[in-house]
């Protein structure tokens, strides 16, 4: 049977799995029968920076951290949008720079929404001034 050209394409891509696959499968090996295998009380504790846990582990935490951490994931992403823009704007012309000033108002209309309904107020300095940090 001949080799057409796609299939030696091919064989870097081959060689390369094998080999991935064969390390992997060599460390799974290596430490089965070089791991000690003995169970013991102390491997079955949960280990969180080498405290013992005590008491439960359900406890209230703070939600208005996360909804930062999501609302900064969410207008970071904007900054890939816009980069990809950038480096384009000069073939997308006019319509290019109304699609991006679009996207940018509704951006900044969601900023502001999420500030007006008080997202990004939490922490020390919201609880000086007597606000509530908002809950979705």
């Amino acid at each position: 049977m001949p080799v057409t050209p796609q299939q030696v394409d091919l064989i870097p891509l081959a060689v390369y799995t094998l080999i991935a696959v064969a390390l992997i499968g060599g460390l799974l090996l290596a430490a089965y029968y070089l791991g000690s295998g003995k169970e013991s009380a102390d491997k079955r504790i949960a280990f969180e920076s080498g405290m013992i846990p005590t008491g439960t582990a359900r406890h209230a935490s703070q939600v208005p951290f996360y909804l930062i951490a999501i609302f900064f994931i969410v207008f970071d992403v904007e900054g890939a949008f816009i980069l990809t823009w950038a480096t384009a704007w000069d073939l997308l012309g006019i319509p290019g720079l109304v699609h991006i000033t679009v996207f940018i108002g509704v951006l900044l209309l969601g900023l502001v929404w999420l500030w007006i309904k008080g997202g990004l107020d939490w922490g020390p300095s919201a609880a000086r001034n007597g606000k509530k940090s908002a809950h979705y």
